[in-house]
């Protein structure tokens, strides 16, 4: 037999500890969920029917209330964010422009998200010989560049004036200062320019100084048309020939002045102006430069213009007196209806309030504003701030009390009669050269956005304060008391 004895080596013992083993199992399988499958069911039970022959009149006869109730006159839902104090959101400048062009007019297309720029020059001391750009830029880029537009169509003249159309966002009309009227679709690749009136006998011979978007209610189509004013007394309406790139001159109105010796085939008599710009009885007749004009917003046939002249006119699409032949293809008359009293030095801006169908304002070359109700001559009140030309005026679309005006010293003023008949609640410091401010546009779609133009031409996109955005209870109550207690 074998056996072990004095062996050196220890016994070897072999045994198993914490084995590892691969266990398998399932854990959060994606599966596709099974979609519920919802159908409506056929009930034609009487209860149903019961229920529904009970409900009915009822919910129509709290529907038709609400529909007559003035509860929520005026209330807006507001969903943007809250703000405290007034902003500058966006300084936009076309890098590329030359540095003497400044921002003639200001226009946001109808969905609130583009703004049109209108480059060029309002101290002409002869024939303009620059050339211009129409900018548009969309503030709703996350990546917007503020030197850079979206979109540049040059001019080959000063831009005056710019007008997006109300429902077609990517139109836009503009008026030049050689007279033309052109209008341009930003959405084409290629060219832009849908329709352009020429320099003829039937056009203007002056600088346009305002254009907008109009339905004429003499006309029973739908189709949209262009009002055009001019410094040569002329306004112009509009029709769009596309297929010819057209403007077809379809009605013409002509300011003129006449001394009290001329004929009285003229409505407009000198002595409804400032001695010092009365015509002389040598001359008897003088155009009476147009430089804005505003509808009313519930008349669509009756608007009202600012002249050179510093007058004030209510005017009405339907006048046909006085008309005058030979001068362009069709018969222009005279639009005049009434006169205001007016400002000593040429009106800049005219606005109708987009709340009370009588009560506009005006702003001029003599430093102030005025608030007229169309039932009298004189201003309701007068607002002299003491910053030097006032260039635009404009109703707040949101608080029938708010207004806001620019001047030729850069300030952005903005009023609320609720508060203060006589002096601003905000001034705002536009640029820091005190650079005339002579574009102003508020954005009727996004209440809170407030555009400012100015002579470097710069742009600011301003986000106003949840005061100036919330119309307050009865306040439209109010505006139209304070009409009534002036006329008092």
């Amino acid at each position: 037999s074998i056996r072990d004895g004095q062996t050196q080596t220890s016994e070897i013992i072999n045994y198993d500890a914490e084995t590892q083993t691969v266990t398998y199992k399932n854990a959060q399988v994606q599966v596709e969920e099974e979609v519920a499958q919802f159908r409506l069911i056929s009930d034609q039970s009487e209860n149903l029917l019961q229920f529904l022959r009970y409900a009915t009149p009822l919910i129509c006869d709290e529907l038709d209330k609400n529909s007559k109730s003035h509860a929520f006159d005026g209330y807006d839902v507001n969903w943007e964010e809250k703000a405290e104090a007034i902003e500058c959101l966006h300084t936009l400048n076309y890098s590329e422009v030359d540095d003497d062009l400044q921002c003639t007019d200001l226009s946001w297309n109808a969905m609130g998200s583009v703004i049109a720029v209108a480059y060029g020059k309002l101290d002409h001391q002869d024939w303009c010989t620059d050339k211009s750009v129409l900018c548009t830029w969309n503030i709703d880029r996350h990546n917007i560049i503020s030197n850079k537009p979206d979109t540049v169509i040059e001019v080959s003249c000063c831009l005056t004036s710019i007008d997006f159309h109300p429902t077609k966002i990517s139109l836009i009309a503009g008026g030049v200062f050689n007279g033309e009227v052109q209008v341009w679709d930003i959405s084409r690749d290629d060219e832009m320019l849908v329709a352009r009136s020429g320099i003829s006998d039937d056009s203007h011979q002056e600088p346009v100084t305002n254009i907008k978007w109009i339905n004429d209610p003499n006309i029973k189509s739908k189709t949209m048309q262009l009002m055009s004013s001019a410094t040569d007394g002329k306004i112009f309406i509009w029709q769009i020939i596309a297929q010819n790139q057209d403007l077809k001159l379809t009605k013409g109105y002509l300011l003129l002045l006449c001394s009290a010796s001329a004929s009285a085939l003229f409505a407009v008599l000198t002595h409804n102006i400032p001695k010092s710009l009365r015509i002389s009885k040598a001359k008897d007749i003088a155009e009476i430069g147009v430089t804005g004009f505003s509808f009313s917003n519930e008349d669509k046939s009756l608007f009202i213009i600012g002249c050179e002249s510093g007058n004030v006119f209510k005017c009405s699409l339907n006048s046909e007196r006085n008309a005058v032949t030979g001068i362009n293809s069709i018969p222009l008359f005279s639009p005049v209806t009434f006169t205001f009293h007016y400002h000593d030095g040429p009106v800049y801006s005219v606005e109708c309030s987009p709340y009370h169908r009588n009560l506009f304002l005006t702003c001029g070359m003599d430093t102030s504003t005025h608030l007229y109700t169309i039932l009298q001559s004189k201003p309701i009140l007068s607002f002299e701030p003491g910053n030097g030309f006032m260039f635009n005026v404009q109703w707040s679309p949101v608080r029938p009390m708010v207004f806001a005006a620019t001047t030729a010293e850069g300030s952005l003023l903005i009023y609320d009669l609720e508060i203060s008949k006589i002096n601003p609640i905000i001034s705002l410091a536009v640029n820091d050269n005190k650079s005339p401010v002579y574009s102003l546009q508020f954005n009727k779609r996004r209440r809170q956005l407030l555009a400012t133009g100015d002579g470097n031409g710069k742009i600011q996109i301003w986000r106003l304060n949840d005061e100036l955005t919330n119309q307050r209870t009865r306040e439209v109550h109010h505006l139209a008391e304070l009409a009534e207690i002036t006329l008092d």
